[in-house]
């Protein structure tokens, strides 16, 4: 689970953690929906989430927001997790969740589980294999590749070949299972998973903002308007 507040100061703050923690375990009970996540009882209070939430913004005094929520199963496996930067136990700025099948003991699948979670912390993987790959995404890189292909000149059927081969190298950078293993620089992950006798069914990796479109603030601006003293006169440019 993601949840946003405007300050380090807060995101420090016990009580804040405390509720990012339960909500969380809420989650685990009611799906991955933000709407329901907020709809649900609150532990111990009487209150829902989201009326928690409110009751946690006037107590703090600062806007705070659940933004999205992952829940991953298995049918026999485990689901292990990784925490980056972790301020407290199970929170941090990273978050990564793995679903990962096998019939091996719980702690050796959790332990690979972990180590995964390391490397799509570090990887940043957009798909699990080839076939998640979002077609869109794919279409527009063939088009990119294929223009800058054509520009070389060379033959239609030249073309082709360099595009495909090119999309295999794009396929190894965004594929999770395609990825080199970054815990020995050489392995492919589904490699290593197919040597443990485990299978991937999913993962999730959640960094705290992202895709947050942050307003491009003038630091110049502010500092003359804080110190009442007019912004100075731009440079021109040549």
């Amino acid at each position: 689970m993601e949840v946003n507040a405007e300050t380090d100061f807060v995101a420090r703050n016990e009580t804040f953690q405390a509720f990012v923690t339960a909500a969380a375990k809420v989650a685990l009970h009611v799906g991955e929906d933000v709407a329901a996540i907020g709809g649900a009882p609150f532990p111990g209070t009487g209150r829902t989430v989201a009326e928690e939430l409110t009751h946690l913004i006037a107590t703090i005094g600062e806007n705070m927001t659940i933004r999205r929520a992952r829940v991953l199963s298995v049918p026999q496996g485990a689901v292990a997790s990784y925490m980056h930067q972790s301020i407290a136990p199970g929170l941090g700025k990273i978050g990564v969740l793995v679903a990962i099948e096998g019939s091996s003991e719980m702690s050796v699948l959790e332990t690979l589980g972990r180590q995964v979670g390391m490397h799509v912390a570090a990887a940043r993987p957009e798909a699990l294999d080839v076939s998640a790959v979002d077609p869109a995404a794919l279409e527009r890189e063939k088009a990119v590749l294929s223009e800058q292909a054509r520009v070389s000149g060379k033959p239609e059927a030249i073309i082709e070949k360099m595009v495909e081969g090119r999309i295999k190298k794009y396929y190894e950078e965004t594929v999770l299972l395609e990825q080199v293993w970054v815990h020995d620089g050489e392995s492919r992950v589904r490699a290593v998973l197919e040597k443990a006798g485990a299978k991937l069914d999913g993962f999730a990796r959640f960094q705290l903002g992202e895709g947050i479109e942050k307003k491009a603030d003038d630091f110049a601006a502010e500092v003359a308007a804080a110190s009442g003293v007019a912004k100075p006169p731009e440079a021109p440019t040549t």
